[in-house]
């Protein structure tokens, strides 16, 4: 990880805004978990505070995101106004957690092993995509009456969305995840670690009779439009 990527700037610009600026995407997640927005034009991308709080607002939200980076080792350059002593402890967050699914797929070596993972997004009950298309849903009954004229169409888009779009992903995915657990097969490249060592090995470190890792070509850094390699 480049050393750029861990640090930041949190001020207040010329504009009134409060902006921070920098970071990797695991800094931009938790600032947007802290009510920044983010924002990308052409030529410039930052997160910054919604609009219409007021200063103190401002400041407990810009304070609580400099505690939040710090305590994951981001190095942050802020206003005085922001600047905190206090480490807020850091969780891991729900998509992080589904994430950990796409981890368990690819080292499972069975279909049973992936259908397995599947079935946590399909439940019908309590899996993750029911889980979606309720927020989907309340989301949308929440913008329902809101009051302005455009709310109407963004519910109606959202419930559009849930039963439409994420319902074909739901069907998708459960006619996978059946398929794979009828089949009871081993996958034909991916093979459990025994974790055994044969009685024929000569180096004292193995710990596995695993063939080694495939090697990874190092991607070639593309060129930028003034010829710089990024």
């Amino acid at each position: 990880m480049a050393l750029a990527d861990r640090q930041l700037t949190l001020r207040r610009d010329d504009s009134g805004e409060v902006l921070a600026r920098g970071g990797d995407p695991e800094a931009h997640s938790i600032l947007e978990r802290t009510a920044f927005a983010p924002i990308a034009h052409p030529h410039d991308r930052y997160h910054r505070l919604p609009t219409g709080l007021d200063k103190g607002e401002e400041i407990r939200l810009a304070t609580r995101a400099v505690a939040r980076l710090r305590a994951v080792q981001y190095h942050v350059d802020c206003d005085d106004a922001f600047d905190t002593s206090l480490r807020e402890p850091h969780y891991l967050s729900l998509g992080a957690q589904v994430a950990h699914l796409a981890a368990r797929i690819r080292e499972a070596t069975t279909t049973e092993d992936v259908a397995e993972v599947l079935a946590e997004l399909t439940a019908s009950h309590d899996g993750i995509l029911a889980a979606l298309d309720e927020v989907l849903t309340a989301t949308a009954d929440f913008y329902q009456h809101l009051g302005q004229g455009a709310d109407p169409h963004y519910a109606n888009r959202l419930r559009f969305l849930a039963s439409e779009r994420l319902g074909v992903i739901a069907s998708e995915l459960q006619h996978a995840r059946t398929e794979l657990a009828d089949r009871h097969q081993a996958h034909p490249h991916r093979t459990a670690c025994s974790g055994e060592v044969p009685p024929d090995e000569n180096e004292a470190s193995a710990i596995c009779a695993c063939p080694p890792a495939p090697r990874i070509a190092a991607a070639t850094p593309s060129l930028t439009a003034a010829g710089r390699r990024r």
